[in-house]
C-alpha cells in the first residue's frame, strides 16, 4: 500500500536532483539574467526620458538662435511638451498606404529604434568601487557599436522599399549612399583611437585619457590626456561624419523637404513614424556618448558623462541652427575626396609616430 500512494521513482530522482542543483541554478543563471534584465529596463527608460527633455533642448536652441520663444505652454516652461507630442503620436490611427508591404512597412521603424537602442548595451556610465555601469562590458565594445550603427540603415531602406512612392525610396537611397560614405570615415577615425589606446574596450578608452600623452611628459591629469590633442584632424572628421552618419543638418539629404517632401518618412505617421524619430535621436545620443570633453572631466562619473552628453548635443543644435544644408555632390565629394584620404593619412601617420618612439601597443 505504501509503495502504490508514493511518488514515481523517476519524479523522486527528479525533484532530489532539482533540490540539489536549484541553488547553484539560481546563483549562476537566473540571479545574473534577472540582473540583466533589471539593469536593461532601467537603462531603457532612462535613456527615453533624457532623449525626451534632449528634444525639448534641441527644439529651444533652434529657437533662441531665431530669436523666438519655442515650446513653452506644456507644463513649466513647456518641459511637458515632448510627453504631450508622444500621446499625440501614440492615439493618432497609423495610416498605411495601400500598395505598400505591410509586414516590411510596419517592421522597418521598428528595425530602426530597436537597433539604435541596442548600441548602448556597450556604452559606459560609469566607474566606481561597485565596479563598471555598462550592461555588456565587451572586450570588442568598439566593433560591436560600430557594426549596430552601420545595420541602423536597414531600417530606413526597409521603410523606403515598403512604401511602393519614388520619393520614399529615392530618400532611402541617399541615406544608404550617406552611410556608406562616412562609415569608411569612422571607421578610420576608430582605427586611430586603437592605435593611440590599444584597447577595444569603450572603458578602457576612457580611462586611458586619464593617462595619455600629457602624463607621459609629466603633466598628469591635464588637457594634454585628451586624445582631441593628438588626433586633432581625426575629432573634427568624427564630430563632421557622426553629424552625416545620423542625418543630421546640414546632412539631412535623406529627408530633405524642398525636393523630398520628408524622404524616407514621407508615408510614415502616428506610432511608427514616432518610432523612426526615436531611433534617430537614440542614435544622435550615442554619437555623443562617444566624445570626450576635458574640463567636464572633474565631475563625478556619471554626472560628467551626462553633462558632456548635454554639451556634444549642443553643438549638435547649433549646427542645424546655423548651418545650411549641402547639396548632394558636395556631400559626396566631401566624404569620398576630402575625409577619405584624410583620416586614411592619419591612419599611416599616427602608427609611424607610434613605432618611431616605440610606443606602439
Amino acid at each position: 500500500m505504501d509503495s502504490w500512494i508514493s511518488a514515481p521513482l523517476w519524479l523522486q530522482t527528479w525533484t532530489r536532483l532539482w533540490a540539489e542543483s536549484w541553488p547553484q541554478f539560481w546563483h549562476d543563471t537566473l540571479w545574473p539574467l534577472l540582473v540583466l534584465l533589471l539593469a536593461s529596463l532601467a537603462l531603457l527608460v532612462a535613456l527615453l526620458i533624457i532623449v525626451a527633455f534632449l528634444l525639448l533642448f534641441d527644439r529651444k536652441v533652434w529657437a533662441a538662435v531665431q530669436m523666438r520663444r519655442g515650446p513653452n505652454v506644456v507644463g513649466p516652461f513647456g518641459l511637458l511638451q515632448s510627453f504631450a507630442d508622444l500621446l499625440k503620436f501614440v492615439f493618432k490611427e497609423p495610416l498605411i498606404p495601400a500598395g505598400a508591404d505591410k509586414g516590411v512597412f510596419l517592421l522597418a521603424p521598428l528595425v530602426a529604434s530597436v537597433l539604435a537602442l541596442a548600441a548602448w548595451a556597450v556604452i559606459p556610465l560609469n566607474e566606481n568601487a561597485w565596479g563598471r555601469w555598462v550592461i555588456s562590458d565587451l572586450n570588442v565594445g568598439v566593433l560591436y557599436l560600430f557594426a549596430i550603427s552601420s545595420l541602423g540603415v536597414y531600417g530606413i531602406i526597409m521603410g523606403g522599399w515598403a512604401s511602393n512612392s519614388k520619393y520614399p525610396f529615392l530618400g532611402a537611397l541617399r541615406s544608404a549612399a550617406q552611410m556608406v560614405s562616412y562609415e569608411v570615415s569612422i571607421g578610420f577615425v576608430i582605427i586611430t583611437v586603437l592605435l593611440t589606446v590599444g584597447s577595444l574596450n569603450l572603458t578602457d578608452i576612457v580611462n586611458a585619457q586619464r593617462t595619455g600623452i600629457g602624463t607621459r611628459f609629466g603633466f598628469a591629469n591635464s588637457l594634454l590626456d585628451w586624445n582631441w590633442l593628438a588626433l586633432l584632424p581625426m575629432f573634427v572628421v568624427f564630430f563632421i561624419s557622426a553629424l552625416a552618419e545620423t542625418n543630421r543638418p546640414p546632412f539631412d539629404l535623406p529627408e530633405a523637404e524642398s525636393e523630398l517632401v520628408a524622404g524616407f518618412a514621407v508615408e510614415y505617421s502616428s506610432t511608427p513614424y514616432l518610432l523612426f524619430m526615436l531611433g534617430e535621436y537614440v542614435a544622435i545620443t550615442s554619437m555623443c556618448a562617444l566624445f570626450d570633453v576635458w574640463p567636464l572631466n572633474a565631475l563625478p562619473g556619471l554626472l560628467w558623462f551626462l553633462a558632456k552628453l548635454v554639451f556634444v548635443f549642443f553643438l549638435f543644435a547649433m549646427v542645424k541652427a546655423f548651418v545650411p544644408r549641402y547639396r548632394y555632390d558636395q556631400l559626396m565629394r566631401l566624404g569620398w575626396k576630402v575625409f577619405l584620404p584624410l583620416s586614411l593619412l592619419m591612419v599611416v601617420a599616427v602608427a609611424a609616430v607610434q613605432y618611431a618612439l616605440g610606443t606602439a601597443p
